[in-house]
């Protein structure tokens, strides 16, 4: 199982980016998504998560601002993040579970600053 995010930078306040998640190694249509991000020092707070039919589910933090999709012919997962704010700055994970074990793809640095 193998799993990328990337799409992370820098932006300024009430801006957007579009992280993606690329996945391998395992039936991805099958298996939900989940989005996280840490801040060294702090607890890893987790963001959202999309169910392999879709369904999606978000933190109270980034609830109407942040949008989690799939692309399951791409194997694909994003998090569209709109009006970001300086503490939305973190690295941002995605993961999953197959079978029992979780799996962690390296994250992608987002930074929100003017």
């Amino acid at each position: 199982v193998q799993l990328q995010a990337s799409g992370g930078g820098l932006v300024q306040p009430g801006g957007f980016l579009r992280l993606s998640c690329i996945a391998s190694g395992f039936i991805f249509s099958s298996n939900a998504v989940d989005w996280y991000r840490h801040v060294p020092g702090k607890q890893r707070e987790w963001v959202g998560f999309i169910t392999s039919r879709s369904r999606t589910a978000y933190a109270d933090s980034v609830k109407g601002r942040f949008t989690i999709s799939r692309d399951n012919a791409k194997n694909a997962a994003y998090l569209q993040m709109n009006s970001l704010k300086p503490e939305d700055t973190a690295v941002y994970y995605c993961t999953v579970s197959v079978g029992s074990s979780g799996y962690w793809g390296p994250g992608t640095q987002v930074t929100v600053s003017s």
